[in-house]
């Protein structure tokens, strides 16, 4: 029996990273590491007689997201009130958009499964921020709940897409190509914790859509979109019925928990904000900001696999982060082989970061590292595998390859002499697999380990390989002869 068809949407909320001061007033946009309730002014706190005013900077930021993702931009955007109580929104509503957007319809496209997916975009709209709730532990544990206002006005890009997705594997790839177009535009910086917050709409065909709210990580939306996924399918299958509600992702449990029935949008009760007057987008003003477009995600693909001659392939997965695309351009300026580089980074140090647990930029290692240590394997001074090995260790040291080298005594064995050596021991020390490389040859493959371990990664794998060959042939031929 085929499972119901699954429907998703998103709504990302991207600070602005990029302005010096909030959406409204001037006070400092950069809240991280303040004492809380800080960086406020009677603007972002909704005093009485304060009066909002538009950053310009904050629209050209949002103009240049709506072209990127291939959106309509308007010629007039409209800012609205949008009503609602809650404890981290100090005037009681938000300042939003609504009828009239910064862009609308625009589209971006995953590669899922080795087939292109068009994923709509329904909106891209600029919106203030609420303040910051603070729990201790879980929220459906904690005594209390702490208000930070430090985060109230600064500014969002808010980018809606249309019920695309199918799956939350897709959700998680469509999240990381947005952050890789607006970490590539300069308006948004991936690496700050909860700069980059997602709501979700799931619905299973038959079942009403449920809205999953602040998912703070890519990680977990995939976490939380299957879970839900799973929690509504099993309700369908007691035959109970989904009603609409809006549920919290609680990241300590793994667990989904009811907040509240969901609000239509005339319980909002959006008007006009009357403190600010509709805004005209000239075809000059979107000319001159669609000039300042920089290189983006697709363009740095193509330009990639053509200068540096890597897979199509591994140029995707390089500029699926700036800072990693980054990386990779600044070590092939120095290195012999920028083919070699790519699949250093692609195939062994995304590994080496995951096993860690780190980002590119809270490890040691600089684009100088990865330039030494190829450069190193191109002159047969170490082994690809020693330097493999290497990686592990100068990720979180941050040592010299060269210096490594030296103090390790991790030079490639060039000596014929003491590679024999070694290989005749390997060969007297594990009869067992002598015998079984003897009927089948893949068994070869497991002495060149003993032998890699034996001379600590110094030896070329190859050449191991066909020694052992020759000297197993020579032993099969004896044995039969004997």
């Amino acid at each position: 029996m085929e499972e119901p068809e699954v429907k998703i949407g998103l709504e990302v909320h991207c600070q602005v990273t990029s302005l010096k001061t909030k959406l409204f007033c001037s006070c400092p946009a950069d809240y991280r590491g303040k004492q809380p309730n800080t960086h406020v002014c009677p603007t972002c706190l909704g005093l009485p007689g304060s009066l909002p005013v538009v950053n310009k900077k904050a629209v050209e930021e949002a103009v240049k997201v709506a072209l990127a993702l291939n959106c309509q931009v308007a010629n007039r955007i409209v800012f609205y009130r949008k009503n609602y109580f809650y404890p981290d929104l100090p005037k009681n509503f938000q300042i939003s958009q609504y009828d009239y957007p910064v862009g609308v319809n625009g589209k971006v496209y995953l590669d899922v499964g080795g087939r292109k997916k068009e994923i709509r975009i329904r909106r891209v709209h600029l919106e203030e921020d609420p303040g910051k709730l603070v729990y201790k532990g879980s929220i459906t544990e904690s005594p209390y709940t702490l208000v930070d206002y430090n985060r109230a006005g600064v500014a969002l890009i808010e980018i809606v897409t249309e019920p695309d997705l199918s799956s939350p594997k897709e959700a998680r790839l469509f999240l990381q190509r947005l952050r890789s177009i607006l970490e590539h535009l300069g308006v948004f910086d991936g690496s700050l914790e909860g700069a980059m917050r997602c709501d979700s709409n799931i619905s299973v065909a038959g079942g009403a859509r449920i809205e999953v709210k602040n998912i703070s990580s890519f990680k977990e939306v995939e976490r939380a979109l299957t879970f839900e996924l799973l929690r509504q399918r099993n309700l369908m299958k007691m035959g109970r019925k989904i009603e609409r509600e809006t549920r919290h992702w609680d990241e300590v449990r793994g667990v989904t928990v009811t907040l509240r029935v969901k609000e239509e949008e005339m319980d909002y009760r959006y008007f006009p904000e009357p403190d600010l007057v509709p805004i005209e987008l000239t075809p000059e003003f979107i000319d001159a900001v669609k000039r300042t477009l920089p290189e983006l995600p697709d363009a740095r693909k193509d330009r990639l696999t053509r200068q540096y001659g890597i897979a199509e392939a591994e140029a995707a997965v390089l500029v699926s982060s700036k800072p990693l695309a980054d990386f990779f351009e600044e070590a092939a300026s120095m290195c012999k082989d920028p083919v070699k580089a790519a699949k250093f980074v692609v195939h062994t140090l995304l590994g080496v970061l995951n096993y860690y647990g780190l980002d590119l930029p809270e490890s040691k290692i600089t684009p100088s590292h990865l330039a030494e240590l190829v450069n190193m394997v191109e002159e047969g001074v170490v082994t690809e595998k020693t330097a493999k090995y290497m990686l592990r260790d100068i990720v979180v040291s941050g040592r010299s390859p060269r210096r490594m080298v030296d103090e390790e005594g991790l030079q490639k064995i060039a000596d014929s002499a003491v590679l024999e050596e070694a290989v005749e021991r390997v060969l007297e020390e594990e009869k067992e697999d002598v015998e079984a490389a003897m009927k089948d040859e893949k068994v070869i493959h497991h002495l060149v380990g003993h032998v890699l371990k034996l001379t600590k990664m110094r030896t070329d794998p190859k050449m191991v390989y066909e020694m052992l060959k020759e000297r197993i042939e020579r032993l099969k031929t004896s044995y039969a002869s004997a």
